[in-house]
């Protein structure tokens, strides 16, 4: 029988607010953990746009693969994905399309992408230190592309956030991100991107990994227009990753 850890045995991960005698947040830890579980996504920064992709992760055949909906859109130029508890993700993606509105309706302009990503990561971060709450299970890539130009933010489950030429987060995060680091150059576009992307899930996942279960998304840089990638567009590079 599996006996209970050192910390488990004192208690120190019962509530949010209480510190470990190593200074440690154990709640926190544990949703760090989920996002790990969660379903793989990517996220790349190119010369002309930037670029979200992600696994469906269709667990059931049944499943209308359509109807998955993994990549979402925050306003015009700003898209977003997550991996972990996606219930959690929708209540950060919608906070986020509201903040977004806001803005235009108040200020008559788009929103800037880090104002976004404070926001999200602010509310995180309350999570972090507030009793009677838990932390959110998820970890978020926000994309988009404003007055600075094409820019990819994450946010952890901690509300601490990075802005990234290009990462991943979920349970294919190390094998993706080893790719990643290999094989970006800040001179891709977006179409070069959208194979390595494609390239580094089929070598990250199992072998039977299919394009139904791909969803991606661009915002090009010429227009600020997110861009759901088309289902033909992804079988296609999939079927030439496939050759290689």
């Amino acid at each position: 029988m599996q006996q209970p850890m050192p910390h488990q045995l004192m208690g120190y991960d019962r509530a949010i607010t209480m510190f470990s005698p190593d200074g440690r947040l154990l709640q926190v830890e544990y949703a760090k953990k989920t996002v790990k579980q969660g379903s793989t996504a990517i996220g790349i920064t190119c010369s002309d746009g930037v670029l979200l992709v992600t696994d469906k992760r269709i667990v059931d055949k049944l499943i209308v693969s359509e109807a998955i909906e993994k990549i979402f859109q925050l306003d015009d130029h700003i898209g977003a994905t997550a991996a972990g508890i996606l219930s959690d993700a929708r209540v950060l993606i919608e906070r986020a399309q509201l903040t977004a509105q806001q803005n235009r309706i108040t200020y008559d302009s788009e929103i800037d992408v880090l104002t976004i990503v404070k926001d999200i990561a602010s509310l995180k971060q309350i999570c972090t230190q507030s009793g009677g709450l838990r932390p959110f299970g998820v970890s978020v890539l926000v994309a988009g592309v404003d007055a600075d130009g094409p820019s990819l933010y994450e946010t952890d489950p901690t509300g601490i956030y990075f802005k990234y030429k290009a990462t991943a987060i979920g349970e294919g995060e190390e094998a993706v991100e080893e790719i990643l680091h290999k094989e970006y150059k800040e001179t891709i576009t977006t179409d070069e991107a959208l194979k390595l992307s494609v390239k580094a899930l089929i070598k990250a996942l199992d072998k039977e990994f299919s394009p139904e279960r791909l969803d991606a998304a661009v915002i090009k840089t010429e227009d600020k227009k997110y861009t759901k990638i088309a289902q033909s567009t992804i079988e296609k590079v999939f079927k030439e990753i496939k050759k290689k």
